[in-house]
């Protein structure tokens, strides 16, 4: 049960709707989550109310193509998946809204199964 946020510079809603669209292929396809377990906040920016930073960390140079895309799940999976999928993540990112992988910055943040409400007010993994 990923959590996805992703961020974009000057994103509108058909950007934003295929980076989801590539986080989503990307989880269900390297880390094995249902199809239908999709919760995801996009957030275009756009400098005047709200705007991204970035520079050439480690060497790999940004541009107003970046894209930030935070995922948080339950722990477990290996680092083989982890890398599986920020491959592929960048590899959609490309495919379906033109993003340049070198602007597709990923980090994964884990948790344990109590950390999750699904609605109701109960800890379902629990």
């Amino acid at each position: 049960m990923p959590f996805v946020r992703i961020d974009a510079w000057e994103a509108d809603g058909c950007r934003l709707d295929a980076l989801g669209r590539a986080v989503h292929d990307a989880l269900v396809e390297t880390i094995g989550i249902p199809a239908d377990d999709r919760f995801q906040v996009l957030t275009g920016h756009d400098g005047s109310r709200s705007t991204l930073r970035y520079d050439d960390y480690l060497g790999v140079h940004r541009d107003s193509g970046i894209v930030y895309v935070a995922i948080t799940m339950r722990a477990g999976r290996t680092p083989a998946q982890k890398q599986a999928l920020y491959w592929r993540i960048a590899e959609l990112a490309e495919e379906y809204a033109g993003t340049e992988p070198r602007n597709v910055f990923v980090t994964v943040t884990e948790n344990e199964s109590i950390d999750w409400s699904l609605g109701n007010g109960a800890a379902q993994y629990a």
